[in-house]
């Protein structure tokens, strides 16, 4: 099998496939993201109530409990071991372009970095550490700017004509 540097020259199979990808990818991705503006309306406090919990809180639409450690470590383990592949994939395609500089190296590097920021300052907001969760907030954040970017830098090189 040849292996194709640039997405460009990619047979046309290649290119149909990798588009249906990002495609499949980026609803699943978006979906999630619903579901965290859903569960924790994607703001500090929060993400706190959705991990520790808001007994405390008397007038709570919604009444919700700490999670408990094992709850946790699924949660952890499922979306780092998840996260890394996808990121890892979508580090490879970004290869593929001619994209260089500064925001090659951030779609290559952050968003592992931020997954792992992510869900170990999950981990240590679960564990009492309160103000973990703006840097969840923040590496939240960066991970989805990471993927939007990187998703429309390949679809772009992905199916630019050459004139």
């Amino acid at each position: 099998m040849k292996f194709y540097r640039s997405i460009q020259h990619f047979p046309k199979e290649m290119k149909i496939l990798t588009g249906i990808f990002l495609v499949v990818l980026s609803i699943g991705f978006l979906s999630a993201l619903r579901f965290v503006s859903v569960t924790t309306e994607a703001g500090p406090k929060g993400i706190q109530e959705n991990y520790l919990g808001n007994e405390e809180d008397l007038e709570a639409e919604e009444m919700k409990f700490k999670k408990n450690e094992k709850q946790l470590l699924n949660i952890v383990h499922s979306h780092i071991l998840s996260m890394a592949l996808i990121f890892f994939i979508l580090a490879l395609l970004v290869t593929t372009t001619p994209i260089k500089g500064f925001i090659r190296q951030f779609l290559l590097f952050e968003p592992l970095l931020s997954v792992l920021t992510t869900f170990g300052g999950i981990y240590f907001l679960w564990n009492g550490i309160l103000w973990m969760k703006y840097v969840v907030v923040i590496s939240g954040g960066l991970m989805t700017i990471s993927f939007v970017l990187s998703v429309v830098m390949i679809f772009y090189w992905l199916f630019k004509t050459n004139a």
